[in-house]
């Protein structure tokens, strides 16, 4: 994708972690080089099931203030322009600046998580998530020397493994990709029927564990619970294991 999109965000995620210079929601609007008329144009081409959530306007300032991206990038574009995308029938959720379908916007989902208060530098910045409990985030210094590179949290191996690409290339991936194939492991019967009987703010939790061993995804218990309440579990059982190591 394009490299000169990838540098800028680079430049405002590290910007993210300026305590002390915050930028104002003025400076954050670009009106000139609006990033979402290329965000535009990947919906358009999708291939892939696309729900764009209507943005709340108010609560858009707030988020893209809170995050410190500019609407020139495309996940600055997605924060102010919308409440967050749902992907393949809302399997998966790019996190945006909140909707009654996804009430949890990019920023208020990290707080707490990766940073303690908003314009402190994360060293994990959260922006997608699908409905058996896998987390993407940008790569901001703990997952290694790859700045900026999207990593997949998986649920069935509690580990952060490298996608290799940039948030543009992960909205396009989204937007198009064989999402089939990438979770062939974790998708049952009947599955499109489940995801559209849930919120953007639940996920599926499986008994036994997805990071157990077993052989059918089908063969296992599941009930809809708050995708906080997985990310909990999850990040203590990861502690639990280093702990013991």
């Amino acid at each position: 994708m394009n490299k000169i999109i990838f540098l800028f965000l680079i430049v405002s995620f590290t910007a993210f972690g300026q305590i002390s210079n915050m930028k104002p929601i003025s400076e954050l609007i670009n009106k000139e080089e609006p990033g979402w008329e290329l965000v535009s144009e990947w919906i358009d081409q999708a291939t892939n099931k696309l729900e764009v959530l209507t943005r709340n306007e108010k609560q858009a300032d707030s988020a893209l203030y809170k995050t410190q991206v500019t609407t020139r990038s495309p996940m600055g574009a997605i924060i102010y322009e919308t409440g967050g995308i749902l992907v393949d029938n809302g399997w998966i959720r790019i996190l945006g600046s909140g909707n009654e379908k996804l009430h949890r916007t990019l920023p208020e989902w990290n707080k707490g998580k990766t940073f303690s208060e908003f314009g402190e530098q994360p060293s994990i910045l959260l922006i997608a998530d699908d409905v058996v409990g896998g987390f993407f985030g940008i790569n901001g210094g703990a997952l290694g020397e790859d700045l900026g590179k999207v990593y997949y949290f998986a649920p069935d191996s509690l580990n952060w493994e490298p996608m290799d690409i940039g948030y543009s290339d992960f909205i396009w991936w989204t937007f198009t990709g064989n999402l089939s194939d990438f979770y062939s492991n974790v998708r049952w019967t009947n599955w499109i029927k489940d995801v559209n009987e849930i919120t953007g703010n639940q996920g599926f939790s499986f008994y036994p564990f997805l990071w157990t061993e077993h052989k059918n995804i089908n063969d296992l218990s599941k009930k809809a619970v708050p995708i906080s309440e997985i990310w909990g579990l999850q990040q203590d059982i990861v502690k639990q294991l280093n702990n013991r190591d």
